[in-house]
């Protein structure tokens, strides 16, 4: 039986740690130091370092960790990331056996040109592309291409569960509040997810059924996204992906936005 741990980094950062009683696979290891406190701890062996996409804030631990193990680094064939030994694209299949671990790899451009994601015995990483109630900031690509990558990642199945890359549950349900207001699932959420960080503990993994119910960049189609995406690009939007790029666009200005990369 395999387990994720998340190691936290820097203001915001999660390092995901996929581990069983003895081996370790590393995700996005923005830092290297609180990684390598942890596998001390836990007594653990790593096997691998998978990154999603290129931000120093996913790869600036990679060659500390690299040094010190000698292990193999995954990551985007069309991105540079450091000491990168396996690049990925879709189609490609990842095996770990000694976590008895499978990944599938997707392409999902947007938050960067070759970004990533792993899918795999119901677990997504998706680093930046994906956020609980929300989505990563488009930077080399453009709305169509990061509209299709999350419209990809919403086609797995609901009780897959969503490994991000930050903590920005709390501040992005407050702007999915203002989209949505009456949506009751959405209250229930925050109230939840207020009471984790009330004490401090990570509001991850969430899953791809509570997105499809809560996120509004998942939830393009449904009128009380279209109505307040409209009211906000001052004329009456009439497709997903242009609703897509207004609620971007509103998410890049809104107050307390903290969707930034390091």
């Amino acid at each position: 039986m395999i387990n994720v741990f998340p190691v936290r980094a820097f203001r915001d950062n999660y390092i995901w740690i996929v581990h069983n009683q003895q081996f370790a696979l590393i995700i996005d290891p923005g830092d290297a130091t609180p990684v390598l406190t942890w596998l001390r701890q836990q007594k653990l062996q790593p096997i691998a370092i998978l990154c999603t996409h290129h931000h120093h804030d996913h790869t600036g631990g990679i060659s500390l960790l690299v040094q010190k193990f000698e292990i193999p680094v995954y990551g985007p064939a069309s991105e540079k990331i450091p000491g990168m030994t396996h690049p990925l694209a879709e189609g490609d299949t990842l095996v770990f056996p000694e976590l008895s671990l499978e990944l599938s790899i997707l392409d999902v451009p947007g938050h960067t040109a070759g970004h990533i994601a792993c899918h795999g015995q119901n677990r997504l990483f998706c680093g930046d592309t994906l956020f609980a109630c929300g989505c990563g900031r488009i930077f080399e690509s453009n709305a169509q291409q990061m509209f299709d990558s999350l419209q990809k990642l919403a086609g797995l199945p609901d009780e897959t569960q969503v490994y991000c890359a930050h903590e920005y549950t709390l501040d992005n349900i407050r702007f999915a509040r203002a989209i949505d207001p009456d949506n009751p699932e959405l209250i229930e959420l925050e109230s939840n997810v207020e009471e984790k960080r009330e004490q401090n503990m990570p509001t991850l993994p969430s899953s791809l059924a509570a997105e499809k119910a809560t996120n509004p960049f998942l939830r393009c189609d449904q009128p009380a996204i279209i109505q307040s995406a409209s009211r906000y690009a001052g004329r009456q939007l009439t497709d997903p992906v242009s609703v897509f790029a207004a609620i971007r666009d509103w998410k890049n200005n809104f107050r307390g936005n903290t969707d930034l990369p390091m």
